[in-house]
């Protein structure tokens, strides 16, 4: 299940609801490459328009994906009911789906980061620095070669820059260091100046949060 919403789509498309359905697009056929039913949750805003909700609707339509309303904030379970039903009829009709990987382990990691960055970023491919080939040769010596992958990089873009929105194509995927994460058994490549330690603000959301007299709690 993917689930999308208007601002998301808008925010992709740069204030464009429909130059952000691309992102969703490759989204959709992303999950389809694993071999998997996709069903695509519309989490509903109670800003967006019905307008705007069918135009969402008809996009996954014309993808041959079902799409589902979702009002689980304003709604609760009443409003997560149409979505539910969708999800149980996809899978009483693809019974027996097993996911399966675009990469095997037995592959690179050169090979493992090229199928990733092409097939799923939709880059034309990768360039590694030297920080990360030499990182990348070690482990193997060190005989963590069959490890998984995982890419590190932003949540904002396909690309390695935040800026980039949509579904850009033309572009390379630049790795510019290397982590082992020999207890989880997997190998974190690092795309462009991502940075592992998450960011926090300088004032915790939890000072905009409340409880009035009735007992409701304010400011989430």
């Amino acid at each position: 299940m993917l689930v999308t919403t208007v601002q998301s789509l808008r925010n992709q498309g740069e204030g464009h609801l429909e130059q952000g359905f691309p992102n969703l697009a490759r989204h959709v056929r992303n999950l389809q490459r694993f071999g998997l039913p996709t069903l695509v949750a519309i989490n509903r805003f109670p800003h967006d328009t019905r307008e705007e909700l069918d135009e969402v609707h008809a996009f996954c339509n014309a993808l041959g994906v079902p799409g589902a309303l979702t009002e689980p904030f304003t709604q609760g379970g009443e409003g997560s009911e149409a979505l539910a039903r969708a999800v149980v009829d996809l899978i009483d009709r693809n019974p027996g789906v097993v996911a399966h990987p675009i990469y095997a382990l037995s592959n690179s990691y050169e090979e493992k980061l090229e199928k990733v960055a092409t097939q799923i970023y939709g880059a034309d491919g990768v360039t590694l620095s030297d920080t990360a080939r030499a990182k990348l040769s070690e482990f193997v010596d060190w005989g963590y070669s069959a490890l998984p992958i995982c890419v590190a990089k932003t949540q904002y873009s396909f690309t390695d820059d935040p800026k980039k929105l949509g579904a850009p194509v033309g572009w390379t995927l630049p790795i510019t260091d290397v982590s082992l994460s020999a207890g989880a058994g997997f190998l974190v490549l690092i795309a462009g100046n991502m940075m592992l330690m998450p960011g926090l603000p300088k004032v915790s959301r939890a000072e905009e949060i409340d409880v009035d007299d009735e007992g409701d709690i304010l400011g989430v």
